[in-house]
């Protein structure tokens, strides 16, 4: 059997099921209450009976109690069902089935209210006495002064809930029959509406599956055979095209996936119809997953995509470089062409992507180091010429003037003198020329030391040193070259600190992932921070955040690039935290023995 066949004989299964079986339960509940209320109308009938016939004696004491049980079990065995005699305040005084003494009060039972309102009441409900549901009806009865209450009888509706069984049984036998014949009916039926269609989506499956070989056999005049004759014509012509283009795609592919530039070919309504392998690694993007969708999607390169959108609104070719984050700062040539079709409307813009970040940064570099060694030791040489010009003129006659003119010549000589040092010493260290003296340096007295050193500095502008070391830290290290790192950071820190602020230096130590000791040397100003989008670039040679400041404090320019390079020779890592206006803290991380 085919899918749809079984799911068509189902239904009409299920319906035919639905339809007994709704039938089943409206029949089962109208016998069961007809039998139940032929039941009760018997029942008042037999105590309406045995009011006017039963010989009534006085219902107080133990002899009265005796008396009605024992009358009560013989109207039991001629009326089949139970008998109870109950006293007006709810008391059983007999009781064909149980003991009355043993009976709870049946005031609030449902029936013998419904008898004190109605004049006769009843109810089903589960008996706890004989373990299975009941009928109860009840009627107030008064003889004289003999006795005024009740008299009940209940009947098991063992037998009512018998013949709904019955019912139930007759009646699944009948569906049973019903369903065999509607199975055999239904397939038959279904048989003759789906297998024509079965035939075309077969061989529509197969053409799917790139089988164009694959035609409808079927000689039909109806809409059927029409659209047999409509699914060999389309696989036909499928099969002429599909070479064609499977051609020139491979050819087309081949050219895309091989090319080192990146190609991205934007629709005129912004979806983006082509992405070679190129393109999506230079915007950081996994195979396939723009393609067919809006170039806004690329929201994380703004000043490439408002190229891009300018480029579909202007509709004119386009030069121009930009800068994207990945989250490394990649500098992306980007030429772009309008596409028109063959009716000279606008279809997109197509664009060649180039990576030129090396190139920009190796001219940046050298142009930026000749700068700023030429600014660098112009300011210094200046100053030293001008002060020394002004002296030799005999223009300063004042002692004072002429000593902090000589002062000035003399900062400005050492500042020239840190200058050349601190670029001879970067030159070393990258070009591996500054050998490695590892030893054993206990951190508790190498620090304090250094904090003394930068003690004096801090004195002047009242900023508060502060240390953490613990006693038994020890680390293998090039002491003079840990001295340089810890002095570069603190002096710096000390510098960029406002008068009044402090300065802390902790060190501790850790395990990492794989279990390798590390020393964490963490150094903590409360100065006036580094923005954001300087710190990736503070460790670069002469670059400075503050540049009015950094001079005016003496500084090279060349401190934190030496550190970077000192911790790379330790192999170790630097990192920086900083806010604006809250401070700065610059974490280096060593191994704590070098291998």
């Amino acid at each position: 059997m085919r899918p749809f066949r079984i799911r068509l004989t189902l239904i009409l299964m299920i319906m035919i099921g639905i339809s007994m079986v709704g039938a089943g339960i409206t029949m089962a509940q109208v016998f069961k209450k007809s039998h139940i209320s032929a039941l009760e109308d018997n029942m008042i009938r037999e105590i309406n009976l045995l009011s006017r016939t039963f010989d009534f004696r006085p219902a107080q004491g133990e002899s009265a109690m005796a008396y009605y049980t024992r009358e009560a079990k013989e109207l039991a065995a001629l009326t089949d069902s139970r008998v109870t005699f109950i006293s007006k305040d709810g008391t059983v005084i007999g009781d064909s089935e149980s003991d009355p003494l043993h009976m709870d009060n049946h005031s609030n039972r449902e029936e013998i209210v419904n008898a004190l309102k109605k004049g006769n009441g009843h109810a089903i409900r589960y008996s706890s006495t004989l373990k299975e549901d009941m009928l109860y009806v009840a009627m107030p009865v008064v003889s004289g002064g003999n006795y005024d209450g009740f008299i009940r009888l209940s009947l098991s509706l063992k037998s009512v809930d018998e013949g709904v069984r019955n019912g139930w049984t007759l009646m699944a036998g009948g569906l049973a029959i019903l369903f065999v014949v509607a199975a055999i009916v239904s397939y038959r039926v279904a048989a003759g509406l789906t297998s024509p269609i079965e035939k075309i989506t077969k061989v529509a499956g197969r053409i799917s599956r790139l089988d164009y070989d694959a035609r409808v056999d079927m000689q039909r005049k109806d809409e059927i055979g029409e659209l047999a004759k409509a699914i060999n014509g389309m696989a036909d012509s499928l099969q002429n095209q599909l070479k064609t283009i499977r051609d020139n795609e491979d050819l087309l592919q081949s050219v895309l996936d091989n090319m080192t530039s990146g190609i991205l070919l934007v629709a005129a309504d912004g979806s983006i119809a082509l992405i070679n392998p190129a393109a999506e690694e230079m915007l950081n993007v996994r195979s396939g997953e723009l393609q067919g969708r809006s170039f806004n999607e690329l929201k994380q390169y703004y000043e490439l995509t408002k190229l891009i959108k300018d480029g579909i609104t202007e509709r004119e070719i386009i030069h121009e470089e930009r800068s994207v984050y990945r989250p490394e700062e990649t500098i992306l040539r980007l030429d772009g062409v309008p596409t028109l079709g063959e009716d000279q409307s606008f279809k997109g813009m197509l664009f060649l992507l180039q990576d030129v970040t090396a190139i920009r940064r190796l001219e940046n570099m050298r142009s930026e180091f000749v700068a700023n060694v030429s600014h660098e030791l112009k300011t210094p040489v200046a100053a030293v010429k001008g002060f020394s010009e002004t002296l030799l003129g005999g223009g300063v006659k004042d002692e004072e003037t002429a000593r902090s003119f000589l002062k000035i010549i003399y900062d400005e000589s050492e500042r020239l003198n840190r200058l050349i040092s601190d670029i001879l010493d970067l030159s070393k260290i990258e070009s591996k020329r500054s050998p490695m003296d590892y030893a054993p340096i206990h951190l508790d007295y190498f620090c304090a030391s250094i904090m003394d050193t930068i003690a004096t500095v801090a004195k002047k502008k009242r900023i508060t040193l502060h240390s953490d070391i613990p006693e038994e830290l020890f680390v293998e290290a090039d002491e003079d070259k840990l001295r340089q790192i810890l002095i570069n950071l603190l002096s710096n820190a000390v510098s960029y600190t406002p008068d009044g602020g402090k300065v802390e230096l902790s060190v501790r130590d850790r395990q990492d992932a794989e279990g390798l000791e590390k020393i964490i040397f963490k150094v903590s100003d409360t100065g006036i921070g580094i923005p954001k989008k300087d710190q990736p670039r503070i460790f670069e040679r002469f670059y400075r955040v503050d540049k009015a400041r950094s001079r005016s404090s003496g500084g090279t320019g060349l401190g934190l690039s030496i550190v970077k390079h000192l911790v790379e020779l330790h192999h170790g890592e630097i990192s920086v935290e900083s806010e604006l206006g809250i401070g700065t803290t610059f974490t280096v991380e060593l191994p704590m023995l070098q291998e």
